[in-house]
């Protein structure tokens, strides 16, 4: 049995859901197994080399603690400290770049331009999304029209079109595995989820961006929309610290995913 360092913002009030139940709960689960103990995210470079692993969970975004972010990165890495998820992540873990790369590659995702002369090779749309590199839960967001894109500043930022999805759709991984999925079938109601049955092209489309982060162990969430052509699109690759909705899922579903999440740590914890 190793130990963890369980961090946590057990105080952060999110947009439609509880971040806090949800740790509660499954730190409880993973005790079952492991010796573990709750944080904060602002006391975790300071406890952490007591601990075998660090397991980084509902902690909100980091752009409110962005410098003790850093320091607890540094410090993991100078020390040699397991941290789950890895900091290798290149997804919002890095920030929302992994985006641009994506674009420019072709891979399926929201078109997202980083650069003037970009702008210009976006899709028609009746808005267009700005939002930061660094930024988190629409911190930062707004909509301009293509005529004022030209006064857009892209130092920092990314541009979108808005599409008119039908719905968003998230799929859980531990490791690389497919664990499950939720759905939002109103778009203004991005937080009231249902369970999704994915069709085999649905999971190709996810274990694609699974496989390109490339991480060993850890949990991912990969969140897409479905445009009107019915393509599924790219909105969000969720690498540091993805709320889970462990609530909305069958019990069969939540214990497959702890079984699955107490391997991946032992297989961290054997690295």
């Amino acid at each position: 049995m190793g130990t963890l360092l369980y961090v946590t913002d057990l105080g952060y009030r999110a947009r439609g859901r509880r971040y806090c139940d949800e740790d509660i709960w499954l730190s409880g689960r993973l005790r079952e197994e492991f010796g573990l103990a709750l944080c904060h995210p602002l006391d975790a470079a300071a406890l952490m080399d007591r601990f075998d692993a660090v397991v980084v969970r509902n902690s909100g975004p980091v752009l409110h603690y962005q410098e003790a972010y850093d320091a607890f990165r540094a410090a993991a890495r100078d020390k040699g400290i397991r941290v789950f998820n890895p900091l290798s992540g290149k997804g919002d873990m890095a920030g929302k770049s992994y985006l641009l790369h994506l674009s420019r590659e072709g891979f399926p995702v929201i078109p997202t331009a980083g650069r003037r002369e970009e702008f210009a090779l976006l899709p028609e749309a009746d808005a267009y999304v700005v939002k930061p590199l660094l930024g988190a839960d629409s911190v930062g967001l707004r909509f301009v029209e293509r005529a004022r894109l030209g006064d857009v500043d892209p130092a920092g930022m990314l541009v979108q079109p808005r599409v008119p999805f039908a719905y968003e759709v998230s799929f859980y991984f531990v490791g690389r595995d497919f664990q499950y999925a939720l759905y939002a079938p109103d778009p203004e109601a991005r937080w009231v989820l249902t369970p999704y049955e994915p069709t085999a092209a649905d999971l190709d489309f996810a274990q694609r961006f699974v496989d390109w982060n490339g991480l060993p162990y850890g949990i991912q969430r990969v969140d897409a929309c479905r445009a009107p052509d019915g393509e599924l699109l790219l909105v969000e690759l969720e690498d540091l610290n993805p709320y889970l909705s462990l609530d909305l899922v069958g019990e069969a579903e939540r214990e497959a995913f702890v079984a699955a999440m107490k391997r991946s740590l032992r297989e961290l914890l054997a690295a």
